[in-house]
């Protein structure tokens, strides 16, 4: 399957805004996971968090054996911050159902790496083997390290950070393929 079907298969699906980069353009960073261990509420807490991940190294490994990467923006304004899993949940549903085809057209190593830690279950029994819905499991880009941020802005992308809920938010997500 050639880019230019992709690509109409991504926009087919309702994803418009998306670019194209390389992935070894995409920045890893140790302090990325710095910030997962001191800030976020959630550390530890899900399968799909630190330090129930790969390492670093391992992330870093991993993405260098890619070459394309579909990065997709989601741009928006939320009137209460506690309607963002409301907003998010079926998103990250529909680019499960995104990469499950990419796969099934023939990229054997098609993997989604979300914008958020997985929230498929309302609870987490957090160890991997115990997973209710493993197919549905993916990290978000933060708990591999991806410096988001650095990352987007090379490709022209708007991101910042939020200094209250009034503000809109962008978010992201890869779709490694090969």
């Amino acid at each position: 399957m050639k880019k230019a079907i992709l690509e109409k298969l991504f926009k087919d699906r309702g994803f418009p805004d998306f670019k194209w980069i390389e992935a070894k353009d995409i920045v890893v960073a140790r302090w990325v996971r710095f910030r997962c261990i001191f800030g976020c509420p959630v550390y530890g807490k899900r399968g799909t968090c630190p330090p129930n991940v790969p390492s670093i190294d391992e992330c870093r490994q991993m993405l260098s054996e890619y070459n394309q990467v579909a990065v997709f923006h989601f741009e928006k304004k939320l009137e209460n911050p506690e309607s963002r899993k409301a907003w998010s949940k079926p998103i990250v549903a529909r680019l499960l159902d995104l990469e499950r085809e990419v796969f099934l057209s023939g990229y054997y190593k098609t993997f989604l790496i979300s914008f958020q830690s997985c929230g498929s279950c309302e609870t987490c029994d957090v160890d991997r083997m115990n997973c209710r819905n493993p197919k549905l499991a993916r990290p978000g880009a933060d708990a591999l390290g991806i410096d988001v941020y650095a990352t987007v802005r090379s490709i022209g992308y708007p991101i910042q950070v939020l200094k209250d809920y009034d503000e809109v938010m962008n978010r992201y997500a890869f779709l490694l393929i090969e």
